[in-house]
């Protein structure tokens, strides 16, 4: 890859492979044990040398990180944190310099309740212009003291936190579908329109690739904000798995809340996509809408919309091979009737890492977090064997795929936090009931013999990193043929060379039922979900995510071979 290829017209983001980074926990290059910019510049050649297309970074803005950063206080500025304005330049330029596009991160549906926006509502009156720029409601009751409605924080508890008025008096109520700290824009008002506009322009005019939009199917509410329970069984970011459908509801008409997915959210993305086209080197915009079915999830990457949506129903398939057939033959038809590419993803910063998700027995998927007290807890081994065939299979897949930092290395959630340190604000709000998502969040490892394994040039990182880490550290991968690093670099390398990412998947029979076999090009893809080993076709071995038998697959892996033609 080559700078050159960073130019207008090509639609990179159909065949990328993105690489998240969590800014937090990937490289501190000042010591002071939190991850910054200038570490993620430095560690860029260690990505080129992977073979990453492009960079996703989680916010880096302005914010009293009261959730990570996805409490956003100032959207035009670098918290001293990370660094500052020149220092982003830097990183940008040297990405860009190796051929790496850089997307940042977008917090649309709320801010920090230390934003100016937010001080400047709280001080003014009910029904003025400034409070008319986030939810706010009179409560209900005969005095206003019980909340607008029965909704729930995704973070557990009220969704809805009370004001108090100049004079000490209870005031309004304000929503926070996150946080107390993270009060609702209302996106009903054409001034915090213009105002993400003016975001995405100031950033778009620094050069960036594009915006993955968090919590991209929130922002607008239903008219009136009624009452809502969800589902026991339902995921607290939305969706509704066809399984806990209620009767007279199918997958076509799926159970919404009134907070998520609304129709008027699209008409926000049709603007957005507007602002992006004005500036050249196909900008992109990428959706994390958690939206079942996929077919409703597609309305988010219609043409005039954004470009990608992160597959979460791909990422929520177990590893099983009629389920991964499945939801495979769905996301293609889903996203290829709109025109857009499917994606694939197996971890982010908000689920357990597949390296242990795989192996679970209970059900943590989505984001609860898992530690010592858990039942189930994963097998390291298997998860980890797992994780590496799972990563083989979607690196084979038509469409880009993202991949979370350090999952190249094969980490495993990280269980044995102590409680003092974890910082989730779902530990917090729940009162330790869920472990929240520090696990996935732990600095990763670089040098096995240094400090804090290389992120920190001081002795401790602001997550403490499992002592057995060491053996996973990148320096202790670099070259060794059968590590998991040298794995993805080989994947990535054949992803490019057979131009798998433009393929299409044709299912081959003649398998057991737990193996799920395709061709994809002049590549047949064999993932074994089973425990017993299996022969496999005919065809060079170009990859193998498990040493080989002469041409016996074992159990929970995956092999990609050379097609013979006919």
């Amino acid at each position: 890859m080559t700078g050159t290829e960073l130019t207008p017209g090509t639609e990179w983001w159909r065949t990328a492979v993105i690489y998240q980074i969590y800014p937090r926990s990937f490289a501190d290059a000042n010591g002071d044990g939190m991850g910054d910019l200038a570490g993620i510049s430095a560690r860029l050649p260690q990505l080129k040398d992977l073979g990453i297309d492009a960079i996703w970074l989680s916010p880096f803005y302005t914010s009293p990180q009261r959730d990570a950063g996805y409490d956003v206080s100032d959207y035009c500025n670098v918290d001293p944190l990370f660094g500052t304005l020149d220092d982003f330049d830097v990183l940008q330029r040297t990405a860009h310099d190796l051929g790496i596009r850089v997307i940042v991160d977008i917090v649309p549906n709320h801010s920090s309740s230390d934003h100016g926006w937010f001080q400047a509502a709280l001080a003014a009156s009910p029904g003025s212009e400034e409070r008319a720029r986030y939810t706010f409601r009179d409560g209900k009751g005969d005095n206003g003291e019980l909340p607008p409605n029965n909704w729930e924080s995704v973070f557990g508890g009220l969704a809805w936190t009370r004001t108090t008025d100049p004079d000490g008096t209870p005031g309004q109520w304000y929503l926070h579908l996150f946080d107390s700290s993270q009060p609702d824009f209302d996106w009903d008002s054409e001034w915090v329109r213009e105002q993400f506009r003016a975001v995405l322009r100031f950033w778009l005019d620094r050069g960036v690739d594009g915006f993955r939009v968090d919590v991209a199917h929130g922002m607008i509410k239903a008219p009136g904000l009624p009452d809502y329970t969800p589902p026991a069984e339902g995921g607290s970011m939305g969706g509704a798995p066809s399984s806990i459908l209620e009767p007279g509801i199918t997958a076509e008409t799926p159970l919404t809340a009134p907070y998520w997915a609304q129709d008027g959210v699209h008409e926000i993305y049709r603007d957005w996509h507007q602002v992006l086209a004005a500036y050249p080197g196909d900008r992109v915009l990428a959706a994390e809408a958690w939206v079942d079915p996929l077919s409703q999830m597609a309305k988010w990457v219609r043409p005039d919309e954004m470009h990608q949506a992160f597959n979460f129903a791909y990422l929520e398939t177990p590893w099983n091979a009629t389920q991964l057939k499945s939801v495979i033959d769905d996301s293609l038809e889903a996203f290829g009737n709109v025109g857009a590419p499917s994606t694939w993803v197996l971890s982010n910063h908000d689920v357990v890492r597949h390296a242990s998700r795989l192996a679970l027995t209970g059900d943590n998927l989505q984001g609860h977090g898992i530690g010592p007290k858990t039942v189930g807890l994963p097998d390291t081994v298997l998860g980890l064997r797992r994780a590496r065939a799972a990563s083989a299979l979607m690196l084979s897949l038509p469409g880009s795929s993202y991949l979370y930092q350090g999952e190249e290395l094969g980490l495993p959630e990280a269980v044995d936090l102590p409680d003092h340190a974890r910082e989730d604000p779902t530990w917090f709000r729940t009162n330790g009931e869920r472990y929240g998502r520090d696990g996935c969040r732990v600095p990763i490892p670089w040098e096995a013999a240094s400090e804090s394994f290389g992120f920190s040039t001081g002795a401790k990182s602001w997550l403490p990193q499992p002592a057995e880490w060491a053996g996973l550290a990148r320096d202790q991968q670099d070259g060794v043929a059968d590590s998991t690093l040298e794995l993805y670099k080989l994947a990535l390398r054949l992803r490019r060379e057979h131009s798998l990412a433009s393929g299409t998947v044709e299912w081959q029979g003649g398998f057991d039922p737990a193996v799920a076999a395709y061709r994809n090009g002049d590549v047949t893809v064999v993932a074994n979900t089973g425990s017993a080993s299996i022969q496999l076709p005919a065809g060079d071995v170009l990859l193998a995510s498990e040493e080989l038998v002469g041409r016996t697959l074992p159990g929970d892996a995956t092999a990609w071979l050379l097609t013979v033609q006919p």
